[in-house]
């Protein structure tokens, strides 16, 4: 089969879905994907609004599973894992060690709270807003046939990845990368500044 009959193919089928199922006949996929989005969406709110940090990342935990369920329930079961092992399994665990690290205060904290609360929700409506306005013009046309094959297989994902993302996927490993090694710079200076134990001051007279 060639690419122009595979692609008349596809489209016709998402189209055929598309036909067959609108916003008032849901069917049990997207009500379940409705449902998961307000749960996680209640989990970032909390996230963002409580003044326990401990709190916060558990709270994050759940946002952030919430996001690999819906990434399930998308048929994008590669980027369904990579949520879950990248940003649950790593990034939460090592802010919950930082916490732990530094003695933060596990119970309420005036520090957690900041006077720029109302600046910081406009920023947060006008940027959500800007977003959701960019994703539904890019794809407004564009349906997912749920009971379909795999459409975020790892097939799939790398051949989008490396065929038409493959620039900036590489600049983002640069920005990274740089990032690292911009940490590494900082806290070798910290290190190198700060005095040894037991070493003279210059203030002391010897």
């Amino acid at each position: 089969m060639s690419l122009a009959a595979a692609a008349a193919t596809a489209h016709a089928s998402t189209t055929t879905a598309a036909e067959a199922h609108g916003f008032l006949s849901p069917t049990g996929v997207e009500i379940a994907f409705l449902l998961v989005g307000l749960v996680t969406f209640g989990a970032a709110l909390v996230t963002v609004t409580t003044r326990q940090l401990v709190h916060a990342a558990l709270w994050l935990v759940v946002a952030l599973g919430g996001l690999a369920v819906e990434y399930l329930l998308l048929t994008a079961e590669f980027i369904a894992w990579v949520q879950v092992l990248i940003y649950v399994g790593s990034v939460v665990v090592l802010l919950l060690f930082g916490l732990m690290l530094t003695k933060a205060p596990i119970g309420r904290s005036p520090d957690a709270d900041s006077g720029n609360r109302w600046a910081a929700l406009t920023v947060a409506v006008v940027a959500a807003a800007t977003l959701i306005w960019v994703v539904v013009d890019a794809f407004r046309t564009t349906w997912i046939d749920l009971d379909g094959p795999a459409a975020g297989s790892t097939r799939t994902t790398g051949e989008s990845l490396f065929q038409n993302w493959v620039l900036p996927f590489e600049a983002l490993s640069v920005l990274l990368l740089a990032a690292l090694v911009g940490a590494i710079v900082l806290s070798r200076k910290a290190k190198e500044t700060a005095p040894e134990p037991g070493a003279p001051s210059e203030k002391e007279p010897r």
